[in-house]
């Protein structure tokens, strides 16, 4: 593996696993939130965050974590020659991406040089452009029917690594560090 494209619903845990792939393979880790998200949560527009992300990937090696279906797939993909998809329960997500908000904001955990999480407006599960969590629950049925019918697709069958359980990624991640 020498170039990887880590993704899943959010909170799955892409960005831990890529940061472990990253440190087994010996390549950089780039995580694609952070070449979108500008201060005070502001979106980069669609040049920038193409310019960063054909930048971050201009090398031989990489570990990428995150999805931007619009952007990031049609130049990371076909370069890929691993597509690590953490297909994991919706109510294990859920619980994740819960926990993982929770923390952020209790914590005022720094993301992406200047933005910190902001808690209350994930609550609003009728607004998906306000809640990540309402963002992963609307979307995760449609993403996942798009991952799997990109799975049969003859340029990316090969590429292809689904893991659908906790254990199946710590396997997985385990193996790639044994460098097996």
């Amino acid at each position: 593996m020498q170039r990887v494209v880590v993704i899943g619903s959010a909170g799955v845990g892409k960005s831990s696993l890529g940061e472990r792939l990253a440190r087994a393979l010996e390549a950089p880790f780039v995580e694609l939130d952070a070449l979108f998200w500008e201060p005070n949560w502001v979106e980069a527009t669609d040049e920038v965050f193409t310019a960063r992300i054909v930048a971050a990937t201009a090398g031989d090696r990489w570990v990428v974590a995150g999805n931007y279906r619009r952007l990031g797939e049609p130049l990371l993909w076909p370069r890929a020659d691993r597509i690590i998809w953490l297909d994991l329960p919706l109510r294990v997500t859920v619980l994740r991406l819960a926990r993982r908000i929770w923390r952020r904001w209790r914590t005022r955990e720094v993301l992406w040089g200047t933005n910190v999480e902001r808690f209350w407006p994930q609550l609003r599960l009728w607004d998906p452009k306000a809640s990540l969590l309402a963002f992963m629950l609307t979307t995760h049925a449609e993403r996942r029917r798009q991952c799997l019918e990109a799975m049969r697709q003859p340029e990316y069958r090969a590429r292809f690594v689904r893991l659908t359980s906790a254990r199946e990624v710590e396997a997985f991640a385990r193996a790639v560090e044994a460098g097996l």
